[in-house]
């Protein structure tokens, strides 16, 4: 029997629901999701496993014009997904306007691998709507194949999928075939905690701070995880600690909940919370961080 293989990209601008596509399509809550931008840090794979395929499923950072350091970094994953992609999935919304970073799109129109144009959130959009968005951009990605689709409402995405599977090229797997992602376990562990983050705390603190993982120590019935809350300032470190530390208690009871679901085991957190001044502007943090892209 024939087998295919391929790296299919997701990529976008921000908040369009790259993370909720990805996590639908791989069939399983890789990609952290909230309703600000910038969420998603790093390419994330998620790989589907059939008898006669696989497809790597690569979530990446929403598109942007670069402010600081860890951004560039964030934009050079958007970037490398579309050159080493065999499908591309660019994903817009009803929401944003058509058209919107030119650069990114031009990019698009270069690639020799198959674009398919995706358009989200079409359940809070009109038909009519709808059929203009498709004209324009058909108008801006004219070799691309165009699915509109919600994928929160799970409508048309089975259809995406099947012509996903169509276009892949007949190779082995790249993965093992039980593997789900290229990440280690501590790297969603430290998502979890991030998304707590930006779930309760406001304005730039969520974006000033990137979590690490001291220690992770795997036991039979249990596992012992030491995290750093690291910021860029010491005023941050005051809000994401609280009046008597109860901001930092409640953000460690709800990360605690939910790694204890994704691990499948009792987990003793610790938290810790520490300022690393502008380390989002220092290659030395970013490195150690896992952003080298």
């Amino acid at each position: 029997m024939t087998h295919k293989s391929g790296f299919v990209s997701i990529v976008g601008n921000p908040n369009v629901g790259k993370s909720t596509l990805s996590n639908l399509l791989v069939g399983e809550r890789l990609s952290i999701i909230t309703s600000k931008a910038q969420t998603t840090r790093h390419k994330i794979f998620g790989i589907v496993n059939e008898k006669d395929y696989q497809i790597i499923f690569s979530d990446t950072p929403g598109v942007l014009e670069p402010a600081y350091k860890l951004q560039e970094k964030m934009l050079k994953f958007s970037k490398s997904a579309l050159t080493d992609a065999d499908i591309v999935l660019f994903l817009t919304d009803t929401v944003e306007k058509a058209g919107k970073n030119e650069n990114f799109i031009k990019d698009a129109n270069k690639l020799k691998a198959p674009v398919l144009l995706v358009i989200n959130k079409i359940d809070i959009s009109s038909q009519e709507e709808l059929e203009k968005l498709i004209d324009i951009w058909k108008q801006l990605l004219p070799a691309a194949e165009i699915f509109p689709i919600s994928a929160l409402e799970k409508f048309n995405t089975d259809n995406l999928y099947r012509r996903i599977i169509e276009l892949l090229p007949i190779a082995p797997p790249y993965f093992d075939k039980d593997a789900l992602t290229d990440k280690p376990e501590r790297f969603f562990v430290s998502e979890i905690i991030r998304e707590k983050i930006l779930l309760n705390y406001q304005k730039e603190v969520p974006y000033s701070a990137e979590v690490e993982i001291e220690e992770f120590k795997d036991f039979a019935e249990r596992v012992d995880i030491r995290a750093v809350i690291h910021v860029a300032r010491d005023s941050q470190k005051g809000i994401i600690i609280g009046h008597q530390g109860k901001a930092l208690k409640n953000l460690g009871i709800e990360a605690r909940k939910e790694i204890e679901t994704f691990l499948a085991k009792k987990v003793f957190l610790q938290l810790f919370v520490k300022v690393s001044k502008d380390w989002r502007n220092k290659d030395n943090f970013l490195k150690n961080f896992g952003y080298e892209g």
